[in-house]
């Protein structure tokens, strides 16, 4: 399944399950084949997004710092750095929850 966000005030955010999913439960919607983003909700939206961006990054840098540690000065300590992240992943989306709400309309999916 994919998710299909629409929005007056963008072109569309297409997201594979998974994703889309997960964002919408960082934002407090139900992941339902069908739903809304109203404007009025949208300011909260954004913000859970970041927190949870913010909560990634500080657990990533804390799992490599604690990954660098125990292999002492080893220079060759992989990373998540080569996945794609929660940062990446919500932009174009927080960009089009931005936008819709500057216009003051809403934000769909599955319609």
């Amino acid at each position: 399944m994919l998710y299909k966000f629409k929005s007056k005030a963008t072109g569309d955010v297409i997201m594979l399950e998974p994703q889309g999913r997960q964002i919408l439960q960082i934002i407090g919607k139900s992941p339902e084949a069908k739903g809304i983003v109203l404007s009025v909700e949208m300011p909260d939206a954004i913000q859970a997004l970041r927190d949870a961006v913010a909560q990634e990054e500080a657990a990533l840098a804390a799992a490599e710092q604690a990954q660098k540690e125990q292999e002492g000065s080893d220079t060759s300590v992989k990373s998540a750095s080569g996945s794609i992240r929660l940062k990446q992943r919500v932009v174009p989306f927080i960009d089009m929850l931005q936008r819709a709400h500057a216009e003051e309309v809403d934000v769909v999916w599955g319609v």
